[in-house]
């Protein structure tokens, strides 16, 4: 169920480039802890997220970023790092949790788990139906995603999982039929 890739998704924040491979245990080098790995020795740097300023968040913009472009890893530790500096009862806590969860289960399609697939795509489709349930009024977008459709998409995943594991080798594969895209991002 992969997406047609002829046309590159856009880039949110093209001022970092995107990792030469994507984690994928037991096939690439492990990224922070492997001297060979395309993170090893960066410092961590503590994230300040600010929700009203999501438009101008390097780290949640190349989240976007690589989740699109097929680094499911990567996209999972760039959002890690916002959603541990944030409160549990903030709302930003839940959506971060549910990307972080989306992007696990790309991380289990590109390993050959399916149950993993659908597991964590499970979790993501609860915790964005949650933020559906907290957006004030008409609303249907948090952060510029739209939380029903990102609802849909999870559930989609979770109860028909792309082929898993069929090129585990190939240094990045974009396995989700449709990319994030930013409503109302300038």
């Amino acid at each position: 169920m992969s997406r047609d890739t002829t046309t590159p998704p856009p880039r949110y924040f093209p001022e970092r480039e995107l990792p030469p491979y994507t984690y994928v245990s037991g096939y690439t080098p492990h990224p922070i802890r492997d001297p060979r790995g395309h993170l090893f020795g960066r410092p961590e740097s503590p994230v300040l997220f600010d929700e009203e300023r999501w438009q101008t968040s390097a780290e949640y913009l190349y989240g976007i970023d690589l989740f699109n472009h097929g680094f499911y890893w990567e996209s999972h530790e760039e959002w890690e790092g916002i959603w541990r500096q944030l409160p549990n009862e903030r709302p930003a806590h839940t959506f971060f949790k549910g990307l972080i969860k989306l992007s696990a289960a790309g991380v289990k399609v590109r390993e050959g788990r399916p149950e993993g697939v659908r597991r964590h795509a499970r979790r993501s489709r609860e915790l964005f139906e949650r933020m559906s349930k907290m957006l004030p009024g008409d609303s249907a977008y948090y952060l510029g995603l739209n939380m029903e459709g990102l609802a849909i998409v999870a559930s989609h995943i979770a109860s028909s999982p792309p082929e898993c594991g069929s090129r585990p080798s190939e240094s990045v594969e974009i396995v989700f039929p449709s990319p994030l895209v930013l409503h109302d991002y300038q």
